[in-house]
């Protein structure tokens, strides 16, 4: 059987605040707005409060931001560029 089958193995949702999040309906995990695979509530470590989305790993997070605000990466290019 795997982890999200079974009784309990709804999709939780959840209000994603600053640093923590609100359970709104319980369940053993939530998806990545992303890709789509299931991430465990107790693995869950990547979301954005602005979008209420849930992210699988840091790259996938910080992709959709620079996706979501594209002046970032300007901003970031700028900050490498020698001076």
């Amino acid at each position: 059987m795997n982890r999200f089958e079974g009784p309990g193995s709804r999709e939780a949702r959840l209000r994603y605040l600053d640093g923590d999040f609100q359970v709104i309906a319980p369940g053993a995990f939530v998806r990545c707005a992303v890709t789509g695979q299931p991430i465990p509530l107790d693995e869950l470590k990547y979301w954005s409060v602005a979008r209420q989305e849930a992210y699988a790993n840091a790259e996938i997070s910080l992709n959709r931001e620079l996706e979501q605000n594209p002046d970032l990466r300007k901003r970031d290019q700028i900050n490498r560029s020698p001076t």
